[in-house]
């Protein structure tokens, strides 16, 4: 059993980003039978959960023109466009029913915000904004952070170098993540996240 100190943070195991998805990451429901285990050891589990409007800025449909996996300057910087994904409240946001949810202490949903994207599980996109978890996880006397989930060189990657940069012991289980891997992405993410102080394991 980890120490009570310590919490697994699951990023956005939902239907939208496993095969058959509409931003499905190969192999994102690989990892489901490992994390439903990790939940056991931990005496804290936060679940996250993307939860975008329909008319969401960080969709290429919004924008004319543009396709999905291309970039494009938003107020607050750089923004990938995703294809329309985990509309809130439809089949593809749902959490894959696979996943044991009932053990999380807390579902944290982002990315509601129609005007900022949010990759992290601590900020929106602009790296200001945040998300409340921060708190939450002091209040309960948290230090050490295990991150696995969907996907390792965005939402995991951003989730981690955020919970270094706030203070928090981080670690990734890379082996219970799964990565897109969108032009370079995931090695990109790896040197961050061990320039961040991130711990990179198995």
């Amino acid at each position: 059993m980890a120490d009570v100190s310590e919490a697994l943070i699951v990023i956005d195991i939902q239907n939208d980003f496993c095969p058959g998805g509409a931003l499905a990451v190969a192999g994102g429901d690989e990892i489901i039978p490992r994390v439903n285990a990790l939940m056991q050891e931990y005496p804290v589990t936060v679940l996250t959960q993307d939860w975008h409007p329909e008319e969401h800025s960080s969709f290429a449909a919004m924008h004319e023109g543009a396709t999905p996996f291309s970039t494009i300057e938003l107020p607050y910087g750089p923004q990938t466009l995703w294809p329309v994904h985990c509309v809130w409240g439809s089949e593809g946001a749902a959490f894959h029913p696979a996943l044991t949810v009932d053990p999380a202490d807390l579902i944290l949903r982002k990315g509601f915000r129609p005007a900022i994207d949010s990759y992290s599980a601590f900020f929106e996109n602009d790296h200001s904004t945040p998300t409340g978890l921060a708190g939450y996880l002091r209040e309960r006397g948290i230090t050490d952070l295990t991150f696995v989930g969907l996907a390792l060189d965005f939402c995991v990657a951003w989730s981690a170098i955020d919970a270094a940069k706030l203070g928090f012991n981080a670690r990734v289980l890379q082996g219970a993540c799964r990565a897109i891997d969108l032009n370079g992405s995931l090695a990109g993410a790896r040197d961050a996240m061990r320039a961040a102080g991130v711990v990179l394991a198995e």
